[in-house]
Order: C-alpha cells, then structure tokens, then sequence
C-alpha cells in the first residue's frame, strides 16, 4: 500500500502562492494520505474551511480532521450568528473505511517569544488487508527540543496503553434498544501503529532516537513495540531530505518528515522517497510503501 505524509503549509507553496488544488493532486492516488497544518476559516486563506474542500477534491477518501489549534471566528450574516470555529490541525484520507479515530492534544510550553501554538496528533485505526493498523498523523513543535520531547514520551505512553485501552467502546451491549454498537464487534486497538508527519527534528538527534532508541536499526533486531525509522530500514543515503530553507545565506537540507512503524511491520518496508523539488508546500511530500496486503498472522506463522 501507498502512504504519504505531506506538510502542506495551509496551501501556501514554496512559492508564495495559495492553492489547494495543486497540493490535492500532489497526493492524490495514495491509499493513505496523512497531512499536517490544514486549517479552517483563516483571513489568510480566504476564510476557506480546507477539511471540506480537501475532501470534495479527493472524493474516493474516507476522510477525519482533528484541529490542534482552535478559537471562535464566528460571524453574524443578517443579524443571525454564524458559529464558526478558526482551527488548525491534521487530517488522514484513507481508501479504506476509518473504523474509529481520535485526538490527542500533545503537551505545550506557554512562551514569552517566538510564537508557539498548540500540537496534536490524529490517530486513525484502520482494517488494512494484513489487519488492524494505527495510524497517526502528527505535526510536533517547531520551537524548540524539550517540548517535543515531551510530546514523544506523551505519544509513547498513549501508545504502550491503547491495546489494553481498547477502541472508542468495549465490552457487551447490554441494552440494546439504546444501539450504542449498531450490532458491530468490538473495534480493534492494536498493538501495530505508524507514525507519519512532521516531527520538526533529523535524525541524529535526541527526539529522533527517544523514538527509535539509541541504536540503528538492524534487519535482525527490532522490538516488536518499539518504533523504526521506515528511512533506515529501506537503508536510505543521510542527504535524503524533506525540507529545504535558506538560513543565514545558506541552503539547508532537512530530513524533518518521517514514517516511524512498530518493529513488526519493519521487514515489509518496500521503498521511501521524497518529490524534491516539489513547489506545492515549503516541505517535500514523504512516501512509503509498505506491504499491508500480505496477512500478518500468514507472515508470524513463515517466521516461525
């Protein structure tokens, strides 16, 4: 299957001008679209609610919006008050039916300055061919390194706790007439998750390896729990990057978008790449390619 994971800096390319379409077409065709800094009714961008176009746009894709960043912007049109929320988050398109979603507000840091807004992570459980899949669309703190620290342990820990939490309802319905299940089994909340989305942090640093530990990976060890870099399974060269800016005169090339997956799912990493060059957004859209067809309990049961 195709993921992809694309900062589209609200619409907004790299150069200078708004325009969701091109950033739609950009993804269009994956099975599974994670991107970051979508937002809803902003001056910037013309009070656009992007949730909604993005999908008309991509009409094939169940879709789910969770904004990490929302305050009133409502409006009075004919002397009737117009609720309007102004609101900037993540979202995750999918071919495939979203069984149950959910947000997590991510820990902040109250700042005299620069700048600093509030992060999520939209977390989205998926029936993939091979089986259940969390699936996470993420965009961590630009500002500085200890709060994305705290971000990851908080991830981690929702992580390590969501198989035993289970899904949005568990347990027997007992009173059916109220139809709190609509006679569907109780959803999956499984241990297998990918990571997908900015992480404002390269590889080599401290965010990075309280993600995937302190050693590279290696074909003959990941924990099954634990989380490996997609980029370092395919064994891809150090200059690949997501991100390019000019700082102080100079041209920098940034790996700051990655795929981050439990170790089971390590080996069936095919390819990874990135669309340098694109102009859509000021990041590079990330692609992955991973086999969720094959089924999971079919590939224990060959390792064995």
């Amino acid at each position: 299957m195709k993921l992809v994971s694309y900062n589209i800096q609200y619409g907004f390319g790299g150069d200078g001008r708004y325009d969701l379409t091109r950033a739609a077409r950009v993804v269009e065709g994956a099975d599974i679209i994670a991107l970051q800094e979508v937002e809803r009714h902003w001056r910037r961008t013309n009070d656009d609610d992007q949730p909604a176009l993005l999908s008309a746009l991509l009409p094939d894709y169940h879709w789910v919006y969770g904004p990490a960043f929302d305050m009133d912007a409502s409006t009075r049109a004919d002397g009737r008050l117009v609720n309007r929320r102004r609101q900037f988050g993540t979202m995750i398109l999918s071919r495939l039916p979203i069984a149950w979603s959910r947000l997590h507000a991510l820990p902040m840091r109250r700042m005299t300055r620069p700048l600093n807004t509030r992060n999520a992570a939209l977390e989205a459980m998926i029936r993939t061919p091979a089986g259940p899949v969390r699936l996470l669309s993420l965009h961590l703190a630009h500002v500085g390194a200890q709060e994305r620290l705290e971000q990851i342990d908080y991830l981690t820990d929702e992580h390590a706790r969501a198989p035993r939490e289970g899904g949005p309802w568990s347990g027997v319905d007992d009173e059916p007439g109220r139809d709190w299940t609509h006679g569907e089994p109780e959803p999956d909340s499984p241990g297998r998750a990918i990571w997908l989305g900015d992480f404002n942090c390269e590889p080599g640093s401290a965010e990075y390896h309280r993600i995937v530990g302190s050693a590279p990976y290696h074909p003959g060890a990941a924990y099954a729990d634990g989380f490996v870099d997609a980029a370092a399974v395919a064994a891809l060269s150090p200059d690949f990057h997501t991100h390019e800016k000019v700082i102080a005169g100079t041209l920098k090339r940034r790996r700051l978008d990655h795929c981050f997956l439990t170790g089971d799912m390590a080996e069936r990493v095919r390819s990874i790449g990135a669309d340098i060059g694109e102009v859509a957004s000021d990041h590079f859209p990330l692609r992955v390619e991973i086999d969720l067809e094959t089924p999971f309990s079919t590939q224990r049961s060959a390792q064995t």
